[in-house]
Order: structure tokens, then sequence, then C-alpha cells
């Protein structure tokens, strides 16, 4: 569904953030995407989404197709209209709407009421804290509340696909336990495709069908989730297991994926 073929951006004219990646999501597929911070995997989301011209950020080499048809060059909200939504990095609801509101904001681009009125009642089927707070204010809502409504919302808009941006930040690892099970369950039961930006490797891996690891830019490693768990590289770096290693063997882990990429 979604191909991105040696993408180059650059920020501020100057600074290249993303150094020629490549990635695939299938249909009815959920991708992780990982890696530490500054790794550029934020950056790899908005420039599928079409939000870097915000950040004066710009595509400057490579190809993103979505269901055979070239994106880079489009504005975001045709990007939304084709089918891709982006559920932000810390949330981002509109605190001083209710939560009703915003799923309400969530279907702006839709027209057929009786599909909306639908939707909104999966959405509380799947949420069923939101449908008791429904009248509420979004911005008194919980963390992991604020997070169960920016996936709602996404869901109001009917997506081919969602592109999630750590839904695991800032909360307690009982709430992360429970947006990434609901996260599983609507993939399996609406065959929603998700590219998964995400630096808690465990959970990631625990509901994706395949996996990309990056830093500096680049792609370094990919495999099925068992592969790359398995990895001693990834095992010691971001799943917290395997042999402790000297600084020595660090610098050479370092070096490899330089070469890698």
């Amino acid at each position: 569904m979604l191909t991105l073929k040696n993408i180059e951006v650059v920020y501020d004219d100057v600074i290249l953030v993303l150094k020629g990646l490549s990635l695939t999501v299938p249909s009815g597929q959920i991708v992780a995407l990982l890696g530490s911070n500054g790794a550029g995997k934020s950056t790899t989301l908005k420039a599928i989404s079409g939000l870097l011209r915000s950040e004066e950020g710009e595509v400057t080499d490579g190809t993103i197709e979505f269901d055979g048809q070239r994106i880079e060059k489009l504005e975001p909200e045709q990007i939304v209209r084709r089918g891709i939504i982006q559920v932000m990095e810390g949330r981002r609801v509109f605190e001083d709407l209710t939560v009703d509101e915003n799923l309400t904001m969530g279907g702006y681009i839709r027209r057929d009421r009786k599909g909306i009125k639908r939707d909104r009642s999966l959405v509380f089927d799947y949420f069923p804290r939101l449908r008791e707070r429904r009248a509420q204010i979004a911005g008194y809502l919980s963390g992991g509340e604020q997070q169960m409504l920016a996936i709602g919302r996404a869901l109001m808009a009917r997506p081919k696909m969602i592109l999630l941006d750590e839904p695991s930040l800032g909360l307690a690892p009982l709430l992360v336990q429970e947006i990434f099970r609901i996260i599983g369950k609507i993939n399996a039961e609406e065959k929603a495709t998700m590219l998964l930006v995400e630096q808690n490797a465990n959970v990631a891996l625990g509901i994706a069908h395949f996996g990309y690891i990056m830093e500096n830019g680049r792609i370094v490693l990919d495999g099925d989730p068992a592969k790359l768990k398995s990895n001693e590289d990834v095992r010691e770096f971001y799943l917290g297991g395997g042999e402790k290693k000297s600084y020595r063997a660090v610098k050479s882990y370092r070096r490899r994926k330089r070469w890698l990429s």
C-alpha cells in the first residue's frame, strides 16, 4: 500500500535528516519503525503525511507512493483525502472541545452521516472510557484517555492507513499495554494498515507484522518481529536484554550500523 524509495529530507535547506530511506507497508499490516531519539522516525511520518512544510522541511529526493500514486509533492489536506491519517506525537487533541466534538472533527471530510454515526459507536466500543466521557472537555482527560481519543479521532476519518507516532509516550506501563492491545485489535478486526513509530520496541514488536530499525536517518536492519527480537544487537540496545557489552564493543556496533547503512 505504501512504498518509500530512497527518500531524502532536508530541513532549512541545509540539514539532511533522512538519507536515502526505503521501506514498504503492505495492506492490512502493522509495520513498526523503531529507533532512538533523533533517528528520523517522526520526520519519516511527516514526509508521508505532508507536514514537513510546516517545519521548513522538504523531500528533496526519492519517491513516496500510496496505492500506486506518488504523493510526496501533495499538500497535507490532499493526502488526508487519499486516506492517510497521522496520530501525532503528544496526542494533540483539541483541548477546548469535548470528546464528542473531537470525534466530529475527525470525520470532517466525510458526508455519509450514517457511516459517521456507525463509526462513532465503533470508537466507543474500542474505547469505552470515551463513551463515559463523551461530554467532557478533552483537555481535562488523562494522558491515556487523550491517546485513546487521538486514535479514535483518526478512525472517524475511515482511513486507509494510520500513521502512529509514539503512542506510548508519557503513559504508565499498564496503559501502554492497554493502548497497544486495542491497536492490535483494530488492525485485526478493521484490517487497518498502520505504520507505527515507537521507541518501546518490546510492545511495538509484540503487535507488528514486520519491523525496521532506524539510526541516523537510515534503515540499518529489518525483518519479522521474531528475527529482530533474536538479534543480539537489537536485544542489547532496544530490548534491554542480552549480554552487557564493553565500551569498545559499543563502538564496534555503531561502526557496523554505519557500514550497514
